[in-house]
């Protein structure tokens, strides 16, 4: 069984918005709907959890019913920071899910997740126990030298860069356990850390798994309005 876990616990500040920004309508559909769109239409997923701001979990399953997402099952509180929702959503899993289920995260503000980057982060993790959509950096990368922050001696050549986002895919045993490890030992858990950097921290080896520069996370105006382009571009495709 493949299970998404979308996570939509975050308040979204940063939108100036008044209500989280993973519930904002962009013609007339919520920006999470547009995200679990993608994963009901998916033929690889065979459920969706929600981990959701506490208080909006009705809103979710409201949503749900009016959109026909009836794969979704299960919505879970989410915490106070990002890692403690993934750990939530994972936890509740638990009694649900098979040791080589495959468990896909994904933020609930991506909602322009291509079928072929689901397809192949979910094949991979099959493969290796786990998987990351990654892309190639293509900007070049200086170091801030020690003794003047103005000047620079030393770059990172770029081909060794990878810009790592959501969905990832991971073996659910590994999840599980590695969760547990970080907060009974507190690694990985803190500040931006994500379940990828935790695993990393953990000694786990991630595989690369492909990416698209079409999957913007929505976290600024900026952002939306680069959205409602896409949108208006794809429309055939993206609006039902």
């Amino acid at each position: 069984m493949n299970i998404a876990v979308i996570i939509a616990g975050g308040s979204g500040q940063r939108m100036g918005q008044d209500i989280p920004k993973q519930f904002i309508n962009v013609y007339d559909k919520p920006i999470l709907i547009y995200t679990l769109d993608s994963f009901q239409r998916h033929p690889m997923i065979d459920a969706i959890e929600v981990v959701c701001i506490e208080g909006w979990e009705n809103v979710v399953w409201a949503y749900a019913k009016q959109f026909s997402i009836d794969k979704l099952k299960w919505i879970v509180k989410g915490g106070k920071t990002g890692q403690e929702s993934i750990r939530n959503g994972v936890y509740n899993l638990e009694d649900k899910a098979g040791a080589d289920d495959i468990v896909i995260i994904h933020d609930g503000i991506r909602p322009l997740i291509e079928p072929a980057v689901l397809t192949d982060v979910i094949q991979k993790a099959n493969e290796y126990g786990n998987a990351v959509t990654s892309m190639p950096y293509n900007e070049q990368i200086f170091v801030v030298s020690e003794e003047d922050e103005t000047t620079t001696t030393q770059f990172i050549p770029r081909e060794t860069l990878r810009r790592v986002s959501t969905p990832q895919a991971y073996r659910f045993s590994l999840l599980d356990e590695k969760y547990h490890e970080a907060f009974e030992k507190e690694i990985g858990i803190y500040g931006s850390h994500y379940a990828n950097t935790m695993m990393v921290e953990l000694g786990v080896r991630l595989h690369f798994a492909a990416g698209s520069d079409k999957n913007i996370k929505l976290t600024t105006k900026d952002d939306l309005e680069m959205f409602k382009g896409y949108l208006s571009r794809d429309k055939n495709n993206w609006l039902k």
